[in-house]
């Protein structure tokens, strides 16, 4: 995960000018086509985006495009369903911040998809919307199967997206990126109290590169889902005629997830801070316990070292040099002394 990704490519070029910003992660370009309109659901696969064009009677087109990387394409588009210059260069660019843009006719909406794979690594890919009365376009960097649940409604008829407008389809492939997210949390929830357990019982240098990483995951989330509260509001207070006050109940209710996702996150966050702060207290706490064993051991040997330092001179006439019981006694001396100070340094507890 890169937290900026290169724009040296664009440096110099007029406004509008088609750049691929971003890691190539798909290929082929793969364009899914659903139309419906009630009881009846096509289901296409198209290669050209010239075959494709906004429906003219109440019937709603949804078109997938997997893959943001052939600019051919995305030109295409722009003149197929005659999209701004301006709004085909933040597509192309996959590092855009999230955000809700009004084009008069259609809606631009730019979203970030999260996802963790089986190794824990947090994945985030961009997804572009264009809302028009009655079509939108999802622009997905490698076609993730984020919204099978929703082609899963369209194809069995369940619910009542088939009977709503574009609109209702939006919100419905918003409202799967922001459940999406959810589960993101779980799984980043179970590693932080994990961790916790591990920064508690055994700190180790792996410990606190877990603790980076995962600070590092958890400032993406931040990045991903912060401006999302604002786009999101706006969907719910937008006046664009084609986003209807029954629909704007339910964006109201997406809103509602995004602010709570925050709070998790700005939570999650706290836990990882306090769990680098456990971790540098519990290995200052072990330097100073292995520290005040060695000044204990320095201690009891310095009165030994005095005792052993005069005995060790080479004078003639030292008294105790004679003496048949005088090495004894000083070793006799040397332990008691040693046992006394023990005694006394437990007496302390500062054993």
């Amino acid at each position: 995960m890169k937290l900026v990704q290169k724009r040296s490519k664009k440096t110099g070029l007029p406004p509008g000018t088609l750049v691929h910003i971003g890691e190539k992660k798909a290929e082929t370009v793969t364009m899914t086509v659903f139309d419906y309109a009630g009881a009846r659901c096509d289901e296409r696969t198209v290669t050209n985006p010239e075959e494709l064009h906004p429906p003219a009677d109440e019937s709603v087109t949804w078109v997938d495009i997997g893959g943001v990387h052939r600019l051919d394409l995305l030109e295409a588009f722009g003149t197929q369903f005659s999209l701004h210059p301006l709004l085909l260069e933040d597509i192309a660019n996959t590092d855009q911040r999230p955000k809700l843009d009004d084009y008069e006719s259609y809606l631009f909406l730019v979203m970030k998809v999260l996802s963790v794979t089986d190794k824990q690594d947090l994945l985030v890919e961009q997804v572009s919307f264009v809302i028009g009365r009655n079509f939108v376009l999802s622009f997905q960097e490698n076609g993730t199967d984020v919204f099978k649940p929703v082609r899963d409604r369209l194809r069995g008829g369940k619910g009542r997206l088939r009977q709503s407008g574009a609109d209702y389809l939006m919100y419905a492939l918003v409202d799967a990126i922001v459940d999406q997210y959810f589960l993101v949390l779980e799984s980043l929830g179970e590693k932080i109290e994990l961790l916790q357990e591990k920064v508690v019982a055994d700190p180790k240098p792996e410990t606190l590169r877990e603790v980076h990483a995962l600070k590092r995951q958890l400032l993406f989330l931040r990045r991903a889902v912060w401006p999302l509260r604002e786009a999101t509001n706006g969907l719910s207070r937008s006046d664009c005629p084609f986003l209807h006050e029954p629909t704007k109940v339910f964006f109201r209710d997406v809103y509602d997830h995004v602010v709570q996702i925050v709070d998790t996150i700005e939570t999650l966050r706290e836990m990882v801070s306090a769990s680098l702060d456990i971790y540098l207290s519990s290995v200052s706490y072990r330097l100073n316990a292995v520290m005040r064993v060695l000044t204990v051991i320095t201690t009891i040997f310095m009165p030994l070292s005095f005792i052993a330092s005069i005995y060790g001179m080479n004078f003639e006439y030292m008294p105790e040099l004679k003496s048949e019981w005088g090495y004894p006694a000083v070793l006799g001396a040397m332990g008691l002394i040693a046992a006394g100070m023990l005694i006394a340094f437990r007496q302390r507890r500062w054993l």
